[in-house]
C-alpha cells in the first residue's frame, strides 16, 4: 500500500477536477435486499453480484459527478448532428446484411412452397370432385337407359339434357373464340400477306382494261423508243464494241 501511494505521488498532476473528471466511490447499497453495506455479503466469485456492484457503482458517479459538471457549464448531453465512428467496421456490417438478405429470401421461398403445396391440394380436390361429378351423371344416365330398354319408363330426357349440355358447350366455346380474336402472330401475317382470297386469275383482262388504252405506246410497243435502231436508222448509242475492237482496246491499256 505504501509503495502504491509513492507511485500514485509521483505521476499525480495538480489540475483542476474538470482537466481529470475523476470521482471516487465507495460500495454501493442495493435499495432493494439492503446486503450490500456488509462487505462480504458480494462474492466475487459470482459474476451477476460482482457486475451490479459495478454497475451501482457506475450510476452513483454519473449521479455525484453530473451536478459539477453543470455547476461548471460543462455540456453533458450529445448533440444531434454528432457523429460517432461505429464499434463495427462496414465489412461486418455488410456481411450482417448479406445474412439477412439471405434469411428473408430463405423465409419468401418456403411461403412461395407453401402457397404451391396448397394450390395443389386444391387443383387436385377440384379434379376429384369433377371426375366424380361425371361419374355419376355417367351412371345416372345408363341408369336411364336401362330402364327404357326393360320398359320401365318411357321418357327420353336424358338425351334431351345431353343435347342441351353440349350445345352449351358449343356456344360457349364459340362465343370465347369470338371474344378471343387472332393472336398476335396471326394478326401480322394478315398485314403483311393480306387475308387470303383468290390468287389464281387476278392477273386477268376484264372488259373495262381491255378498253382502257391509255397507257399504250407506240414507240415502245413497235421498238422505236430511245436506244433502238429503227429502218434505215442509226446504230444505237450505248451499242457494244466488236470482238477486234476489244482487243485493240485491251492492247492499248497495256
Amino acid at each position: 500500500q505504501d509503495g502504491l501511494k509513492r507511485c500514485l505521488s509521483e505521476f499525480k498532476q495538480q489540475l483542476a477536477w474538470v482537466e481529470r473528471l475523476d470521482v471516487t466511490s465507495g460500495q454501493v447499497v442495493d435499495p432493494v435486499s439492503q446486503s450490500a453495506s456488509n462487505k462480504d455479503a458480494i462474492d466475487p466469485e459470482n459474476d451477476f453480484q460482482r457486475e451490479m456492484s459495478f454497475y451501482r457503482q457506475a450510476q452513483a458517479a454519473v449521479l455525484e459527478a453530473l451536478p459539477r459538471l453543470r455547476k461548471l457549464q460543462v455540456p453533458t448531453r450529445r448533440p444531434d448532428d454528432y457523429f460517432a465512428e461505429m464499434a463495427k467496421s462496414d465489412q461486418q456490417m455488410q456481411k450482417i446484411r448479406q445474412k439477412l438478405k439471405s434469411k428473408q429470401e430463405a423465409m419468401e421461398r418456403s411461403e412461395k412452397a407453401k402457397q404451391l403445396r396448397a394450390m395443389r391440394k386444391y387443383g387436385k380436390k377440384v379434379q376429384t370432385e369433377i371426375l366424380q361429378r361425371r361419374q355419376k351423371e355417367k351412371k345416372n344416365m345408363l341408369n336411364a337407359v336401362k330402364k327404357y330398354q326393360k320398359g320401365l319408363s318411357d321418357k327420353l330426357d336424358f338425351l334431351d339434357e345431353e343435347q342441351s349440355s353440349s350445345q352449351g358447350n358449343k356456344k360457349g366455346s364459340a362465343s370465347q373464340r369470338i371474344k378471343k380474336g387472332p393472336n398476335a402472330k396471326r394478326r401480322y401475317k394478315n398485314q403483311k400477306f393480306g387475308f387470303g382470297g383468290k390468287k389464281k386469275g387476278s392477273k386477268w383482262n376484264t372488259k373495262e382494261s381491255f378498253n382502257d388504252v391509255s397507257s399504250f405506246r407506240s414507240k415502245v410497243a413497235h421498238n422505236k423508243g430511245p436506244g433502238k435502231a429503227g429502218k434505215g436508222g442509226k446504230k444505237a448509242l450505248n451499242k457494244r464494241p466488236g470482238k477486234r475492237a476489244r482487243q485493240k482496246m485491251k492492247s492499248r491499256a497495256r
